[in-house]
C-alpha cells in the first residue's frame, strides 16, 4: 500500500497525502506525545512532520518503510523542539532520560540525571495510583497510548489527560535547585 502511495505522493497527489496522513497520523502523534508529555506540542510536531513530508516529497527517498521514516522524523522533530525552546535544565535532563541518554552527557550531567531520577520517582509517588500506573506504562514500559488504553479499558483521551496532568504535577515537584 505504502509503495503506491509514495509514488502518487511524489507525483503531487493530494489524495495520496491524505491517505498517508489518515493511515499514519495516530502513530506519529502517539510517539510525539510519549516523548514530550504535552498534547499540544505533540499535535504541532505531528503537523510539522506531515507538512514537511508534503513539501519535501520530491527530495525524500521513501523507498524504505514509510512508517519507519515517520517515526524517525518524530525523533528529530522532538529533538528540534527541545533545542528551539528556552527550556530549563530540568526539561533537558528529562528529555535525555526519555530518549535513553542518546544525548551525550558530561560527568556533572550524570550526577544531575541521577538526582533528577530520584526526584522524578519521588514526584511520581505523589500521584494517584491509576495515574502512576499510566505514567509507568508510558515512560518505563514504553507502551503506546492505544496499548495503555486497551489494557486499562479506558479511552485514549483519558490516557492523554492522565499523562498531561501527571507531567504537570511531576514538573511542579522537581526542584530546580538541582541545577
Amino acid at each position: 500500500m505504502d509503495k503506491d502511495l509514495i509514488i502518487s505522493l511524489k507525483k503531487g497527489s493530494p489524495l495520496a497525502m491524505e491517505a498517508i496522513y489518515q493511515h499514519h497520523w495516530e502513530s506519529v502523534f502517539d510517539r510525539a506525545f510519549k516523548k514530550t508529555g504535552n498534547e499540544h506540542v505533540a499535535q504541532d510536531i505531528t503537523q510539522e512532520i506531515f507538512i514537511s513530508l508534503w513539501k519535501k516529497r520530491n527530495e525524500i527517498n521513501l523507498e524504505s518503510n514509510l512508517g519507519a521514516y515517520l517515526q524517525g522524523a518524530v525523533k528529530y522533530q522532538v529533538i528540534n523542539y527541545f533545542k528551539s525552546q528556552s527550556v530549563t535544565d530540568v526539561h533537558r535532563a528529562e528529555f535525555a532520560l526519555l530518549i535513553n541518554k542518546e544525548l551525550s552527557v558530561s560527568a556533572d550531567s550524570d550526577i544531575i540525571l541521577k538526582d533528577l531520577n530520584i526526584q522524578f520517582d519521588a514526584a511520581i509517588a505523589l500521584l494517584p495510583e491509576k495515574m502512576q500506573l499510566i505514567v509507568s506504562m508510558s515512560r518505563k514500559q514504553e507502551k503506546s497510548l492505544k496499548e495503555i488504553a486497551s489494557e486499562l479499558n479506558v479511552s485514549i483521551q483519558t490516557v492523554k489527560n492522565q499523562i498531561t496532568a501527571a507531567m504537570k504535577v511531576i514538573r511542579k515537584n522537581i526542584p530546580t535547585s538541582l541545577f
